[in-house]
């Protein structure tokens, strides 16, 4: 991704002064409780959902003797985890440690949900990490969270079925379509892929990948933008995709999506590099009959967004932000802390510790995507990523809003443009709320 650094930390940098004003509420925790300062272990409560993370607790409490992890499994995000995050913050009663996605971060930070970790965040750190994805964390030039992973796109498919129905493995949006019409026509009950209506993260990848900037940071002013001819070209497609029944509209991971994945009614899956870990674990019987590819492009060129990515975060609450960064960090950066993580076989993270890719592909089993090399794909898809695109501080509202119009879009009750726009009226109206400028591009 080293092509995209420089405008990339013009973009963060930017966003970082819009949100100064904002970063001071969040303090830094009295972590009197060192690791190991009274002789005995630190115990350290840490919630999250990312795939292989009881496996890394347990490993890592089998090689520390310093500090004890209590894990707690919380549904995913957008499914009520940050809700259950947020509600712990309120009430007093948070866990030290937090999965937080890349596109989350922003607002936990605006509302004083986190701690500044900067102090045990090191330059030695840092230097093992994928430069955007310290950006990412790093608001008002302050470090609030350790980077685990980054989360280019890719496209999964059913290599059986695309060789019997005759379908080339599309390189561009244009022939996506054609290979979507061409499946459809060769099985009626089959589909190349979902629309998620309850995912606007997936449709927000999309419009990243067409070179869309939704929000923009110049000083203290945020700029919010989402009819950019990006966006408007990615709704209208999606939506024509939708118009001409050319493919599913099952919320993810659903037991409607995952049986039509089982019966070969969904015969493709546009997800991100972590989704290679979720359709393994999801179908195991259909070992060997799925590939991955690059995203198609609208030129045929690589190019990419991010999907979700996720982060760890120390909670206001904590008083052993010490002993939390020290686990978040050796789950980060660390040989044992990534392998036990994919060898779980249920997770395909692509580290943002660029060194430590190799040790993922070789405890990734890719015997699932018949010997692929994943990590190749990933790895491309990563070095193109969209250069303009940052978070602002109002994501949750924003998906909320965009998440309730795309239900109605998958009814025919609403476009996904309409929902876009909603969204579009929701974050404006709620940055002006929190007192913060904002310049409307409409």
């Amino acid at each position: 991704m080293s092509r995209s650094r420089s405008r990339t930390s013009h973009v963060i940098v930017g966003a970082a002064t819009a949100l100064a004003v904002l970063t001071a509420c969040g303090g830094s925790g009295d972590d009197s409780a060192a690791p190991g300062s009274d002789g005995k272990p630190v115990s350290v409560t840490f919630w999250g959902w990312t795939k292989g993370s009881k496996e890394v607790v347990d490993a890592f409490n089998a090689s520390h003797k310093n500090i004890k992890v209590v894990y707690e499994e919380i549904p995913s995000g957008n499914a009520g985890g940050y809700a259950k995050i947020s509600n712990a913050v309120k009430a007093g009663n948070a866990p030290d440690l937090v999965s937080i996605e890349y596109p989350q971060l922003p607002e936990f930070v605006s509302q004083g949900a986190l701690q500044d970790i900067s102090s045990y965040v090191t330059d030695d750190v840092k230097k093992k990490l994928l430069p955007q994805a310290v950006e990412l964390t790093t608001l008002g030039g302050k470090n609030w969270a350790v980077p685990f992973d980054a989360s280019p796109q890719a496209f999964y498919y059913r290599q059986d079925l695309f060789k019997k129905y005759g379908v080339e493995v599309p390189t561009t949006w244009d022939d996506f379509r054609k290979a979507a019409e061409k499946v459809k026509q060769a099985d009626k009950k089959a589909r190349i892929g979902t629309f998620f209506p309850d995912d606007p993260t997936t449709f927000q990848a999309m419009a990243w990948q067409a070179g869309a900037q939704w929000y923009k940071a110049e000083g203290d002013t945020w700029g919010v933008s989402t009819k950019d001819a990006a966006t408007t070209k990615v709704a209208d497609y999606w939506q024509g995709l939708l118009d001409d029944d050319l493919i599913r509209a099952n919320a993810s991971f659903s037991p409607e999506w995952t049986n039509s994945l089982k019966n070969g009614g969904t015969i493709g899956y546009l997800g991100a590099a972590w989704g290679a870990g979720v359709l393994k674990g999801t179908l195991p019987e259909q070992s060997g009959k799925w590939a991955v590819a690059p995203m198609p492009s609208w030129d045929g060129k690589p190019a990419s967004g991010m999907l979700g990515g996720s982060t760890f975060a120390v909670s206001k609450n904590s008083k052993k932000a010490k002993a939390a960064v020290e686990f978040a960090t050796w789950m980060s950066t660390t040989e044992d802390g990534i392998k036990a993580r994919i060898e779980s076989g249920t997770s395909s993270a692509f580290p943002a510790a660029a060194e430590l890719r190799p040790v993922a592909k070789k405890s990734f089993d890719a015997s699932f995507y018949g010997g692929t090399d994943i990590y190749q794909v990933f790895e491309g898809a990563a070095t193109s990523i969209g250069q303009n695109w940052a978070w602002g501080p109002t994501t949750g509202t924003s998906n909320t809003v965009i998440k309730d119009q795309f239900g109605k879009v998958a009814s025919g009750g609403s476009t996904i443009a309409e929902a876009v726009q909603a969204g579009h009226d929701a974050t404006v109206a709620e940055l002006k709320k929190r007192g913060l400028k904002v310049e409307d591009a409409g």
